[in-house]
């Protein structure tokens, strides 16, 4: 989807910061349907026209291969920057440092890779951190004892892996709570339906399921709800409004909220300013802490951020 610069004049542009005609700002995330990543490439796309970029949004759906073509066409392109949600840590980073030769300006968010000195920021979401109070909030939930089930994400995604982690550092703590079933849902509301059904039928004893996602975590709560069980806990990590309408709906006890808008526009701030200076003034690693979203606060949150 490509913006042009007609589609700026919404925004009130001031002749005091305005890009060179020329300069495309390329937008790629993992998904356009998935309403965390729709917030990423909304809230990047919009910061970029109001500085005057061109914007073009493209998502790569985990596929490392479209990745690269996407990737590709920027380059050819001649792309100023580039806000990147990776496909992947290992399979990402050799196309980085690809667009990077061609003199393109790359700005991660949401996901992190192992290698630095190839992008000029990685801006993340402290995912440890994050899980960490959402497997508080969740112990607590189930008064530190009974069996729970976990919704992991996908595999080779390394927020899964670190979520499922910042998980059991606080919840292994805890010799009553037992873990009787653990599956991957790939990130997937349709899979974590069919997956919770499953566990439930094996282990009717699960008194809660911790999700590493809202999208898994709705449809655990439907899969509950179909099995007319309310007394199952459940929680999730994204701080989406459907999981905060949830939260309120007594459906899910808690999530987290990553902050997807303001993490996608210090992104694009940082591009607009290492476009003009040849420097973001920053470390390249930049991790943002993320919110506890219950039923005492849910009003203050939305759209992956909370209200002023």
């Amino acid at each position: 989807m490509l913006i042009t610069l007609t589609s700026a004049l919404l925004f009130n542009l001031t002749a005091c910061h305005r890009a060179p005609q020329s300069s495309l700002i390329a937008i790629i995330v993992p998904s356009q349907d998935n309403p965390y990543f729709k917030v990423e490439a909304e809230a990047a796309a919009a910061r970029a026209l109001q500085f005057g970029y061109r914007v073009r949004i493209d998502a790569h759906n985990d596929d490392a291969y479209r990745q690269d073509n996407l990737i590709d066409a920027a380059i050819a392109s001649n792309a100023a920057a580039l806000i990147l949600d990776n496909a992947g840590t290992d399979a990402s980073i050799s196309t980085i440092r690809r667009a990077t030769q061609a003199g393109i300006a790359v700005f991660l968010i949401d996901r992190e890779i192992s290698v630095r000195g190839i992008a000029k920021a990685q801006i993340i979401s402290d995912n440890d951190q994050g899980a960490r109070l959402a497997a508080i909030a969740f112990a607590k939930a189930l008064n530190n004892h009974g069996d729970y089930a976990e919704l992991i994400g996908r595999e080779s995604d390394a927020n899964a892996q670190i979520r499922t982690q910042g998980f059991h550092a606080v919840l292994d703590a805890s010799p009553a709570l037992k873990l009787v079933s653990a599956q991957s849902a790939n990130w997937s509301q349709s899979e974590a339906f069919q997956k919770t059904e499953t566990m439930l039928q094996a282990h009717p004893s699960i008194t809660g399921i911790i999700a590493g996602n809202d999208t898994m975590a709705l449809g655990a709560a439907a899969a509950v709800k179909g099995a007319n069980r309310p007394d199952i806990r459940i929680t999730g990590f994204d701080g989406s409004n459907d999981a905060i309408d949830a939260i309120n709906a007594n459906e899910l006890t808690a999530t987290v909220l990553q902050p997807a808008a303001y993490i996608s526009q210090m992104a694009v701030d940082q591009a607009d300013l290492f476009i003009r200076t040849r420097s973001t003034g920053k470390p390249e690693l930049q991790i943002i802490p993320c919110d506890l979203v219950d039923k005492s606060n849910a009003a203050h949150y939305k759209d992956f951020a909370k209200l002023p």
